[in-house]
């Protein structure tokens, strides 16, 4: 690509992940924070949306064909409005989840490829069954939605291990603060992720 289509990319990325921050907001805006949740607190918009940004000068100058940086700038709004609800309210919407995760089942069978399903599904159990002991407070359900599309995306070999970096991560963040004993907005961790091995180009 040359400058002036990296640079398309990139202001396409920052609209995306505005319009992700701007819905998490809406949404956000009409729900109460759990008692037993995470204690609100605030995002920059702003750095969210030059992330977004950064990841579409990435895809740019990758030279990603336009079906590829169309379903990336879809997961790049996703997760930026991931990062804004669960930091903001802690929840994590399913519109941010289940749509993203649908387009890419829909694409996978469109293209009689089943590994990002099969990817998907084998890392959701783990993260399920964690949800379902804890009853949804040591891992939520919308966590699980997450780290299905993050293995969706990543592959089950990156999925696994970008996701045990950032269950280390929340631990060791956890371990560090003065307030130990209460809830940690955990879906940040996952966006990075998810995120950072998509940036590097870690292959699937």
């Amino acid at each position: 690509m040359n400058a002036f289509e990296v640079a398309a990319a990139a202001a396409v990325f920052g609209a995306a992940g505005f319009a992700g921050a701007f819905v998490a907001r809406r949404i956000c805006d009409g729900v109460a924070p759990f008692a037993d949740g995470p204690p609100p607190g605030r995002s920059s918009v702003g750095l969210l949306v030059a992330c977004a940004g950064a990841a579409g000068v990435v895809e740019g100058l990758r030279g990603a064909a336009v079906p590829e940086l169309i379903l990336a700038a879809v997961l790049c709004c996703a997760l930026v409005g991931i990062w804004y609800s669960d930091v903001r309210c802690g929840i994590v919407p399913d519109v941010f989840t289940l749509v993203p995760l649908a387009l890419v089942a829909v694409l996978a069978v469109v293209a009689r490829e089943w590994t990002p399903i099969a990817s998907a599904a084998i890392v959701f159990v783990p993260f399920a069954l964690a949800a379902w002991a804890s009853r949804g407070r040591g891992m939520g359900w919308g966590d699980v939605k997450l780290v299905a599309l993050g293995g969706a995306v990543l592959g089950v070999e990156a999925a696994v291990l970008a996701f045990g970096v950032a269950c280390a991560a929340a631990v060791i963040v956890a371990l560090a603060r003065k307030r130990r004993h209460e809830p940690l907005a955990f879906a940040p961790y996952l966006v990075a992720a998810i995120a950072l091995p998509l940036a590097v180009g870690v292959p699937r």
